[in-house]
This record gives C-alpha cells, sequence and structure tokens, in this order.
C-alpha cells in the first residue's frame, strides 16, 4: 500500500487513485480512520530508541559490570551460607540502584517534558477541516498543508502547488532547492527525479502545497536510509572528556584490584575473602554514579533554564553554551525591537508616492514564499490606508532566492487585458541591476550614470540615518502563462521602501554584559552595510570592523581565519558565508554560538558548537538548533549562559573530587594491603562507605556557584583533571598514612578497631572534600546549597553513630571506640580539611597565575 493494483509505484500513479487507496480525499481522513491506521502503523517516527521506560531505566542500572561482580559476588556468598555479608551486598546493591533510578527517572521525566514543549507540530485537513497536529500522529492519508519554512513530515505526492520550492539536499545530495508540481512521473524515476513527491526531512524554501500523506516514519525513504542520515552526531568535547577520564580510572583501578587480590592471596588469606574485598574495592573506587550524577545536574540545570526562557533540546548543549566565547547573531529582533514598520515610500525622486506604495502592497499581498516581517510592513501599511488587490489576478510568481535577493509577483488587471504587470521588489543593489529605465514626473527616462547615482545617493543616505531600504520597479509585457527568472529584466525603476527597525534600548547593555562573561558578539547579516553601521554605532560595536559578502568571496580561508576574530559587522551576506564565518571562528580556537531564526540560518546553526533559535522561528531552524529562547532576546540569552556555566560547573565538581578521592583510596588501599597483618576494610564496610558518601553527592547538582566561575568561558580539560586528582588524592593518602601510624602504633588497634576507625576516617574526609573543593574561595566564605550542606550533616551524624547502634555495628563488623580515639578521629579530619584548604589556596592561585 498505496502503490496501484498492477504493482506501480505511488509516484506513477494518478494522485485520485493514490487518494481513494488510502481513503482519502479532498477532505482528508476522518478522525476515526486516522485514529485506527494510526494504531496500525505506529508513530510518524524514525527514531529506533524508544524512550526509556520505568523498568528499563531500573534494569539499566543493575548493567554496569562492577555491579554485576557484587551480584556474583553475593551469589558466592550465598552458596557459602554466608548469610550475613549476601545480604549487605545486596542491600547496598539494590539501595544505590534504586538512589540511582529515582534520580535518572526524575531527571528523564522532566527532559520529555521539555521536548514536548518543542514537539513539532503541522497543518492537516481532517474531517473537512483545517487542523494542528503533532508530527508524530501524522498517517498514510493525511492531507498535508505546507509553507515556506515547514519540514515535511511525511513522504507523500503533491497535491497542489503554488511556487513550491523544496531543499531535499539531504536525500538527493542537490544543493538547490527543486520545484514541486502535481503529476505523475514514469515508475524507475530515481528520487531527484521524482518532481511530484516530497519526502521527509526535505525543507520547504517558498510557495504553498497540499501534499497527500502515502508512506510515514520508518516506511519513508529516509527511514530506509536512517543508519547513514541519523549517524550519531560527533562527540562533544565534554562527552569525549567523560569517556576518556573514564577509561583511566578504568585502568588504573583494574591494576590496583588485581594487585591487592593478588597480595591477599600471596598472604594466605581466605579466598573468598580476598575476593569479595577486591570487589567491593572496585566499586568502591569507581564513580560508579557520574552517568546519573551527569544527567542528574544537567537536567536540573536544563529545568532552571526552561523557568527562565531557555530550553534545552540536547542536554550535552549545556555544556557548549558554557563554554562559548563568541556568538554570531543578525540584527532583527536580537539587537533591534523586530518591530519593523514602513517608514516612507518614495518615487525617484525622494517625494512620497502613492502609487509606488499600492504596488509594493500588490507584490507583498499576493507573495507566498517565505514569510517575513518586511512584507508584514508593507501589508500593514497598505490594509490600514484601505489598499486591496480587488480588479487583479496572480499569475505567477518567482520566489524570493538568496543569490538574486529579489521577488516578482505577475499580475494581470482588468483593467488592462492582454498585458500583464511584473512588480518586483529587493535590495537596491539587486534590483537597480535589472533597471534600463526609471520613472519620474510620470515619464519614462533612461537610466544613465547620472540617474543610478542619484539614487545610489538616496539610498546611502537613508542607510546612514539607519533606515533600511528596499527597491521597487516594473515591467509590462504581453500576456502568457508562464514566467522564470529571465523576465526579470528591462524593468523600470519605480522608487523606495524605507523601513523603520529602532534598537532595542537595553541592546547596548546587554552586549556589554555579555563582554562581561567573555562573550564577543558578531553581527551575521543580509542588510547592506550603511544600516547595519548605524546600527552597530547605537548598541556599541565596532562599525569599522566590517566585511562585506563580496569582500568575503573574494579571500582564501586563511585569511579569513585571521580577519573573522577581529571583525564585528559581516554585511550583505549569503547563507553559504554565514556556515563559512562559523567555521573560521572555529578553526581559530573559538567555542561559537550562533542565533538564527530563518531557512537560510539552518546550515550556520547545525555547524555552530551551540545552535540557538527562538519558539517562533521556522521548523528547519529549530530542528537545527540545541537551544530554544522563548523570547527573542539577548538578555535571556545572557542568563542561559550563565545557568549553563553553573550546571557545567557543579558537574565538573563532582567529576573532580569524586576522581581525586578515589584516586587516593586506591594508593592507600595499596599501600596497606600488603603492610597490615588484616584487610584494613571488610567488603562490606567498602561497599557502606561507598554507599554513604554517594548521598550527599547527588545534592551536588543543586549546589550554589561562586559568582566568579560564571565570569568566563568553561571548558572541558582532561589533564586539568587529571592533575587536580594526583594532587588531592595524594594529600588524601598522606593522611590515610598517618592514620594507619596513629591506630598502629600509637593505639595499638586490634583489626575490628583498625577497621572501625578507618572506616570513620575514611567517610568523613570523603565528605569534608566536598564541602572543601566545591569551591575556589575558602569553604567557609562559600555557602553550599541548602540541600548538599544538610545531606552531608546527616551522613557525618550517621558515621559517628554507627560504631554504636548495638546489633547493626556488630553485622557490620563494627566495635564502640573510646573517647580518646574519637578525638584522634575528629584531629585527622580536622588536619586533614586545614591542609586541603591551604592547598587547595596555593592549588589555585598557581593555576590562575598561569
Amino acid at each position: 500500500m498505496p502503490d496501484a493494483d498492477d504493482g506501480s509505484p505511488y509516484w506513477s500513479v494518478d494522485q485520485i487513485a493514490v487518494a481513494d487507496s488510502l481513503g482519502s480525499g479532498p477532505n482528508g481522513l476522518t478522525s476515526d480512520r486516522a485514529a485506527a491506521r494510526l494504531a496500525s502503523v505506529g508513530l510518524n517516527s524514525v527514531e529506533d530508541a524508544a524512550h526509556l521506560s520505568a523498568l528499563r531505566l531500573l534494569l539499566r542500572q543493575f548493567e554496569s559490570p562492577l555491579v554485576l561482580i557484587l551480584v556474583f559476588a553475593a551469589a558466592i556468598s550465598l552458596i557459602l551460607r554466608q548469610w550475613i555479608d549476601a545480604g549487605i551486598i545486596l542491600a547496598i546493591v539494590i539501595g544505590s540502584a534504586l538512589l540511582s533510578f529515582f534520580q535518572e527517572h526524575r531527571a528523564s521525566a522532566a527532559v520529555e517534558e521539555l521536548k514536548k514543549r518543542l514537539a513539532l507540530t503541522c497543518r492537516v485537513i481532517r474531517d473537512g477541516a483545517e487542523r494542528e497536529i503533532p508530527v508524530s500522529i501524522i498517517v498514510p492519508g493525511d492531507v498535508i498543508l505546507l509553507s515556506a519554512g515547514n519540514l515535511i513530515p511525511a513522504d507523500g505526492v503533491v497535491i497542489e502547488a503554488a511556487d513550491f520550492l523544496v531543499s531535499e539536499a539531504g536525500m538527493t545530495g542537490e544543493s538547490f532547492p527543486v520545484e514541486k508540481r502535481p503529476g505523475a512521473v514514469r515508475r524507475d524515476a530515481a528520487i531527484a527525479e521524482r518532481k511530484n513527491c516530497v519526502f521527509l526531512g526535505a525543507s520547504v524554501r517558498s510557495g504553498t502545497a497540499r501534499v497527500l500523506a502515502v508512506k510515514t516514519g520508518h516506511r519513508t525513504e529516509f527511514g530506509a536510509i536512517a543508519a547513514r542520515l541519523h549517524a550519531r552526531q560527533p562527540e562533544t568535547d565534554f562527552a569525549r572528556g567523560v569517556r576518556q577520564f573514564g577509561y583511566l580510572l578504568i585502568r588504573v583501578m583494574v591494576v590496583i584490584v588485581l594487585f591487592v587480590l593478588t597480595v591477599n592471596l600471596l598472604l594466605d588469606r581466605p579466598v573468598v575473602e580476598s575476593l569479595l574485598f577486591a570487589a567491593a574495592l572496585a566499586v568502591g573506587l569507581s564513580p560508579e554514579l557520574l552517568p546519573a550524577i551527569i544527567s542528574v545536574t544537567l537536567s536540573a540545570g536544563a529545568r532552571t533554564m526552561s523557568r527562565r526562557g531557555v530550553i534545552v533540546r540536547r542536554l550535552d548543549a549545556i555544556e557548549n553554551l558554557g563554554s562559548m566565547d563568541i556568538l554570531c547573531t543578525d540584527k532583527t529582533g536580537t539587537l533591534t525591537e523586530g518591530t519593523i514598520v514602513l517608514s516612507e515610500v518614495l518615487d525617484t525622486a525622494s517625494r512620497p508616492s502613492d502609487e509606488v506604495r499600492r504596488l509594493a502592497h500588490v507584490n507583498a499581498a499576493l507573495e507566498t514564499g517565505i514569510g517575513n516581517l518586511l512584507d508584514a510592513a508593507i501589508v500593514a501599511a497598505g490594509e490600514s490606508l484601505g489598499l486591496s488587490i480587488i480588479g487583479l489576478t496572480k499569475i505567477d510568481e518567482i520566489p524570493y532566492d538568496f543569490e538574486r535577493r529579489r521577488l516578482t509577483v505577475v499580475v494581470a488587471e482588468d483593467a488592462a487585458p492582454g498585458q500583464h504587470l511584473i512588480v518586483t521588489k529587493g535590495a537596491f543593489a539587486n534590483v537597480l541591476d535589472i533597471c534600463t529605465s526609471l520613472e519620474r514626473d510620470g515619464a519614462t527616462a533612461p537610466l544613465d550614470e547620472a540617474a543610478r547615482a542619484d539614487l545610489e545617493a538616496v539610498f546611502k543616505a537613508k542607510g546612514h540615518q539607519g533606515f533600511r531600504v528596499l527597491a521597487l520597479a516594473t515591467r509590462r509585457v504581453v500576456a502568457r502563462a508562464d514566467y522564470d527568472r529571465q523576465d526579470e529584466c528591462e524593468m523600470t525603476f519605480r522608487g523606495f521602501l524605507v523601513f523603520l527597525d529602532p534598537p532595542k534600548p537595553d541592546a547596548k547593555q546587554t552586549i556589554s554584559d555579555l563582554a562581561r562573561l567573555g562573550i564577543a558578539i558578531k553581527v551575521i547579516s543580509g542588510d547592506n552595510r550603511h544600516v547595519t553601521a548605524h546600527m552597530a554605532e547605537a548598541v556599541g560595536l565596532n562599525a569599522k570592523s566590517m566585511l562585506t559578502g563580496a569582500e568575503l568571496a573574494g579571500l582564501k580561508d586563511e585569511a579569513l581565519w585571521h580577519l573573522a576574530p577581529r571583525t564585528d559587522l559581516f554585511v550583505e551576506v549569503d547563507p553559504q558565508q554565514k556556515e563559512r564565518i562559523v567555521r573560521a571562528l572555529q578553526r581559530t580556537g573559538h567555542s561559537v554560538g550562533y542565533l538564527g531564526d530563518g531557512i537560510n540560518d539552518a546550515p550556520a546553526l547545525y555547524t555552530a558548537d551551540v545552535g540557538i533559535s527562538v519558539d517562533d522561528a521556522v521548523d528547519v531552524a529549530r530542528e537545527s538548533a540545541d537551544i530554544i529562547l522563548l523570547s527573542r532576546d539577548l538578555d535571556v540569552l545572557r542568563t542561559g549562559v550563565e545557568d549553563g556555566r553553573r550546571t557545567f560547573a557543579n558537574t565538573l565538581k563532582y567529576i573532580s573530587i569524586t576522581t581525586s578521592a578515589n584516586f587516593g583510596n586506591m594508593i592507600s588501599m595499596a599501600l596497606a594491603t600488603p603492610l597490615l597483618p588484616f584487610l584494613p576494610l571488610a567488603a562490606k564496610q567498602i561497599l557502606l562507605n561507598n554507599f554513604l558518601s554517594d548521598v550527599p553527592s547527588i545534592a551536588i547538582s543543586s549546589d550554589n556557584v561562586d559568582p566568579e566561575r560564571v565570569l568566563r568561558p568553561q571548558g572541558w580539560n582532561v589533564k586539568d583533571i587529571q592533575k587536580f586528582m594526583i594532587v588531592f588524592g595524594l594529600i588524601s593518602s598522606v593522611f590515610d598514612l598517618l592514620t594507619f601510624g596513629v591506630l598502629l602504633l600509637l593505639f595499638q588497634a586490634d583489626e575490628a578497631t583498625f577497621q572501625t576507625s578507618w572506616f570513620m576516617i575514611s567517610l568523613l574526609t570523603e565528605l569534608a572534600v566536598v564541602l572543601v573543593l566545591r569551591t575556589h574561595k575558602p569553604a567557609f566564605r562559600s555557602m553550599p546549597s541548602r540541600l548538599l550542606l544538610w545531606s552531608t550533616l546527616a551522613v557525618v551524624i550517621a558515621t559517628f553513630a554507627m560504631p554504636f547502634l548495638g546489633d547493626l555495628t556488630s553485622v557490620f563488623g563494627f566495635v564502640p571506640l573510646s573517647t580518646a580515639l574519637l578525638a584522634a578521629i575528629v584531629a585527622i579530619v580536622l588536619g586533614y580539611i586545614v591542609a586541603t584548604e591551604a592547598a587547595k589556596a596555593r592549588y589555585f592561585r598557581l593555576e590562575n597565575s598561569t
């Protein structure tokens, strides 16, 4: 289905026959039939990875090899009838898994809610009426209404089309838009030759159409090659860093664990006890909560950002947003008010002209291409004066494109039978290029060099005053059926359309605030140099630091790499040049954000380190972006950057602190095992220690971040974290060795006393180091979040109570400690805090001086 009875594919069959085979027609499907078909064919999606159910997410917590090792160890304990050990291991494994599950499930649910806010919708005909529905529930037989900027949501055949140009480069490799029309093509036509079909994933560049959906989801051409087109996106620096650092920790952990296990066996310690100790050590030394912490921290950040009007489509983009140091943006709606008004309509003598206004209204009211603020302003101004298109019949349209930078409408006038009027408007230079005459005082005169100079003088003067100027030209021709770009010639220049879009009052302050955050603004605009320079001066940018599209075209890549970081304004550029500018900035080591909302912004949005769009952007721009702003305001983006940096800072806190503590424990265990006549900790004590230290770690996602941490771009640096790990891990090991000496030499501690004391010291130092190393300031000058503080204090209290809880104490092998020993423990922990504070101050002082 829905091929013809003789097996002919749908593109070679009459569209009425295709609609009949799908039970559809001009009125589309009925709601009941659409619901039944959705149940039959499934959602319109090519994604293979379904959303994780709660059960699947819970089971995933047990997929870690480390957890499986523990489960295996518990099974051995059960076989050997070590009931208490088996119960403790299973209880802690289940407790850790549930802790991670509840946090990840909450985070996942929050992210899914954010995604729903950004779900694509489209217009369809159902039950004979136009409706807007989610793209995911489109089914074969739906009649879809498409217009410029829409992403095509299914494979289908064109029923009706008006100047319908589609970009399907991802499907066919053709970089230029292709026109789609109703009809049938031969059955063996290749995808690129099916001019009557549209395909999922393509985008509408101009015009409008009605399309009959024929195939959805995996049945589409896009779905058939999804493995190629949906290849994994390039790994971000952050994800790559986490992965590489995880591998490093695992390699070190394997070496240490094998060493400790070998020593235990050589010392003739019990095999089962040694195996359990090694398995517990593997878990205790690994940052097993790292995936959950990252997920929780990033999703918490995404929720915070959403409350401030910044929606995150891809969580990894939060790190990119925090590391951004250049923001490329158009000026309209971000640096300017975005409420464009038609200020003046002038003839060639710079006098107000009702006739030029009428012609502009005809062009804007009848065009069906890419909707824009300029056309909306023309139509609004015309309607307010009572202008209409009564008595005119639209014959054809030559849609706007970014090469010609013109839009042409051809109309038949009731008052002029046998003739058609061609009305063209667009960028001044591009319209002037196709004119050979001009109209002045009701008469047509040749467009000589003097006249050109006069027109250019008017254009420049208005631009210097901050106005955006379009030109308008006309031509009368003998009536015929079709028109194309070749007919844009020998036209008569009629006048100027002058628009005002003033800078936002707070734009200058916002740019200053972004500069304070280490973010430079680059304006990339198709507007002319004069109006862009005027705007730049008003908002505090360097108007003289400018490159035009023509100059860009003449530059080699190496020259652009040199000039791009030093340029504030890129003017009169085309869409391909936007992408080239972004790549040049990236090539010189910058992390680039790109803010755009139009069809022509999609390539640059995809190329940028972080693509940023707005809620009312065209579909293709929103789908290319990583971040969506609910308000077209750079100040909203500024708050998003600050939130992103806070989120990233909290993620790095866990990674840095946990890895340094784990590294210290690795060294301590390696040193203690061959020197002690017994195990430094029992397996169940290691697991309990690990579980209790994980409890406050989850709260890191809510921690406060020092204001200084958001003042500069942040990035992932494995070498920095490795250095941090070694420095503070070794400090931890030094105090562990001091503890061993105090316990063995001063207190002559037996096995139970030693294990109880070191359990307490190990856990307390892990808790203390979170509060100390979470900030670059002295810990007492930077208040942690209430959740982190109180969860840490709760575990501290539990740690001191643990040796005195009777039956629970004996289960874990703890014994009550003397007052002197408790005092020694407190002294060691306080000494560790002081030493870590001193080392931290020196460490960051040296880091900041380099």
